[in-house]
């Protein structure tokens, strides 16, 4: 039986750009799936097509159990959706907008405007509910717009990089808000460029690139797949870059990553301490100082380097430039 979002072969093309290429998708009630990808992956495409704002060209598509290209109107009203731009009336006060979107879901007034002074409490809004969201800095504007997703406390919920612009105690904030709502029996579909957030939420992700699906699982099991332990160096002088990078090239089992403005290199390895002593030396036999020296297991970044390889801005402009011509 499939899960409270699923997805048989969506394939959705803007020209010749083809952003959904074949993508399957199933999240299990109450949990949630982190969908993950370079920019121009086609993760905004995906929830469009989710959320009945874009029809896709083929393929099948369901949530909360109902069909998405059969009863649209019926999907809307059993979903939240928080999308990448903040999409708030901003000649409205916060606490008018949040009573706005109640309304406008049937709620009774009453009910509304009690609905609405909880959520400003909960997103930390209460102070600023009665000011025009013109006169609200950007996080602010990205709390409220969150909080109207979740006016009328839908079973399946879509979050599109919600957490771009906030500051990092709003972010935490926002991630008890998240786990309070799986906690509750909510299901949520979470794109994010954040891979920290997605290893702190998610219990199953998905990595998209050039329209499909690459790969699929547990934090754990995807670290897995990548393998291994690193060998982190930070470096003293810039200049030394290059020539540090050449010695873990030789010592370590795989690519080096370089983070010029940190003075960071990484490379895969094994051997464990053995190999970072090995490293040491060489690098002093070098005259080269280093600030910093570790071992470590993968993280998610290793993941999704592993995975997708590259970043796709070039594909990303081309593709939305596609799609708003094609509206």
């Amino acid at each position: 039986m499939p899960g409270a979002i699923y997805a048989e072969g969506l394939v959705k093309t803007f020209g010749d750009v083809k952003a959904l290429d074949g993508v399957d998708l199933d999240v299990p009630q109450g949990t949630v799936l982190g969908l993950l990808g370079p920019n121009g992956a086609g993760k905004t495409t995906a929830v469009r097509c989710l959320t009945t704002l874009l029809r896709p060209d083929s393929g099948r598509a369901v949530v909360a159990g109902i069909d998405v290209l059969a009863q649209p109107d019926a999907v809307r009203r059993s979903i939240g959706l928080s999308g990448q731009f903040a999409a708030v009336d901003e000649y409205l006060t916060g606490r008018e907008n949040l009573q706005m979107v109640g309304q406008l879901y049937q709620m009774r007034s009453r009910t509304a405007k009690r609905r609405a002074a909880e959520l400003l409490e909960q997103f930390h809004l209460t102070e600023a509910a009665d000011r025009p969201t013109k006169t609200y800095s950007g996080g602010m504007r990205r709390r409220l717009d969150l909080a109207a997703a979740l006016v009328v406390s839908p079973p399946v919920m879509f979050m599109d990089e919600p957490t771009t612009g906030l500051d990092p105690r709003n972010r935490q904030q926002l991630w008890e808000v998240i786990k309070d709502l799986v906690s509750g029996g909510t299901t949520l579909l979470l794109t994010t460029q954040y891979l920290e957030e997605a290893d702190h939420l998610a219990h199953d992700i998905a990595v998209v690139d050039h329209g499909r699906v690459i790969a699929q699982g547990t934090s754990d099991q995807l670290k897995a797949r990548t393998g291994g332990e690193r060998v982190e160096v930070v470096v003293h002088d810039r200049e030394h870059i290059r020539t540090a990078s050449e010695v873990l090239r030789a010592l370590g089992k795989g690519e080096t990553t370089v983070q010029e403005h940190m003075r960071k290199i990484t490379v895969p390895v094994t051997g464990g301490a053995k190999l970072l002593s090995e490293v040491i030396r060489e690098l002093d036999g070098r005259g080269i100082e280093i600030d910093d020296i570790g071992l470590r297991r993968p993280t998610l970044d290793d993941v999704f380097i592993s995975l997708t390889g590259h970043l796709a801005e070039a594909r990303a402009a081309e593709a939305e430039a596609t799609e708003e011509a094609a509206k």
